[in-house]
């Protein structure tokens, strides 16, 4: 890549495969729900094995305040920008999800030690676009939009924040919502002129903790929903049913020519397979489906609750998690329609396969997760949410989350969790922590889309 005339990013998802490998990991840590009254943090984590402080949390930038719950972040700038000079993947968005409060990082002056470089206050969101509970952060070419769950009082449907290059409040970006009932996360295919948004909850549902008889009276979504991204409006909506409760994480497939994409539903734990066939109709259909397991402690089997899903660079592989199972899977989808199971490992989870590993008591399950460019790491952490976390892995209060590397088979499929790299959150200065979303200073598998 010519860096002298091209801006952030990859032209192509087979040029970020041949990215340098990352030597630095972002870590969201959060303090919300511990009792530890200390401000959440984003964490620099050393990925570099020739490094003596490898696998060590080497720096901590503190948010100016208590409570915020940093949740997911995003790039300022990635490869929908590539073309532009006079942009660089330099500050990352961190939101705070309680506060509504957005932290704009400088990442770039000091990669090793980031330093907060303004503010967005959450009040002033409020009041300027009827927005809270921020979530999913996007580049959209020199500008960000941003999914919020809620309005300002804390109900649904929420909508979407657009801000520019220099981070001020544009208004909201979505002309209309349709009557789109909850948000989530989203991502979008430009050459398709498409956007596809998935369900979660208001945050005054999900807030407070995880109420089952909430489901069944339509609190929770079950529906993803098709966007005309030019004119920013939702134009068609795929009702899921019961084979797409909470239907959270939307990716499609890298390349940018195609039209498939993924979401993993949490609830009904499945894969939900999407795709526009050749008479411009979209279609779906269930391809992954993790039964329940039971538990001695349970009245009911235990769901998997898949989270979160995550494509590789070259989209061969699809990758899953079952946060109260334990485990996270690899998948082959070269063929979308027929994915082949070939790798699983356990960590942590309720059905006591994995209670340690790499020396490290594993607290909640895995839950965050983010794949090297190359498709060969992939770095796993283990909270979902404070009040969740709590409630169905209260030790986690105490013990502190973990971060764990798994090494990936790129050519055969299998996956093995690395002996030598584990993060124990639980042994922070300040005190047991929680470790959340990942990212690197280069982008990432869920960081970039192409024009």
């Amino acid at each position: 890549m010519n860096t002298a005339c091209c801006g952030p990013g990859y032209a192509s998802p087979a040029k970020a495969i041949k990215a340098p490998r990352e030597k630095l990991l972002y870590t969201i840590a959060i303090y919300t729900g511990t009792g530890i009254q200390k401000p959440d943090y984003l964490a620099t984590v050393d990925a570099d094995p020739e490094s003596l402080t490898y696998s060590q949390v080497i720096h901590r930038l503190e948010m100016p305040g208590i409570g915020d719950e940093l949740h997911h972040m995003g790039w300022n700038a990635c490869s929908s920008c590539h073309d532009d000079a006079g942009m660089a993947r330099k500050y990352l968005l961190v939101p705070g999800v309680r506060s509504n409060n957005i932290y704009i990082v400088d990442t770039a002056t000091d990669p090793i030690a980031p330093r907060l470089h303004m503010v967005i206050d959450g009040p002033e969101i409020k009041s300027k676009t009827n927005l809270s509970g921020p979530h999913t952060v996007h580049c959209l070419g020199s500008e960000i939009i941003i999914s919020f769950l809620g309005d300002a009082k804390g109900e649904a449907p929420g909508g979407y924040l657009h801000l520019n290059k220099d981070f001020e409040i544009v208004g909201r970006w979505e002309n209309s919502m349709g009557d789109i009932p909850f948000s989530y996360d989203f991502w979008y295919q430009p050459r398709h002129n498409v956007m596809v948004s998935s369900e979660w909850a208001a945050p005054n549902t999900f807030m407070p903790g995880f109420d089952l008889e909430e489901v069944g009276h339509l609190k929770y979504g079950r529906r993803l929903h098709i966007w005309d991204f030019e004119k920013r409006k939702p134009i068609e909506t795929m009702y899921l049913g019961e084979d797409g409760l909470i239907p959270l994480e939307v990716k499609f497939l890298h390349d940018p020519d195609s039209t498939h994409g993924f979401c993993g539903a949490a609830l009904s734990t499945n894969v939900i397979h999407f795709w526009k066939t050749k008479n411009n109709n979209w279609e779906w259909e269930k391809i992954i489906d993790v039964e329940n397991e039971p538990h001695p402690d349970w009245p009911i089997p235990v769901p998997g609750v898949m989270s979160a899903i995550l494509v590789s660079m070259d989209d061969k592989y699809l990758y899953l998690n079952n946060w109260l199972h334990g485990d996270m899977r690899q998948y082959d989808i070269s063929d979308p329609h027929n994915p082949v199971l070939t790798g699983q490992v356990w960590m942590g989870g309720l059905l006591g396969k994995a209670k340690e590993v790499n020396g490290v008591e594993v607290t909640g399950g895995p839950q965050m997760y983010q794949l090297s460019l190359d498709g060969k790491r992939l770095y796993v952490t283990t909270s979902l949410f404070s009040t969740w976390d709590n409630q169905f892995y209260p030790e986690i209060r105490t013990k502190g989350g973990v971060m764990l590397m798994i090494d990936c088979d790129v050519k055969n499929g299998g996956m093995e969790i690395n002996r030598d790299f584990v993060v124990n959150f639980g042994k922070e200065p300040n005190g047991p922590s929680r470790c959340h979303e990942t990212r690197y200073p280069g982008g990432d598998c869920t960081s970039d889309i192409w024009l």
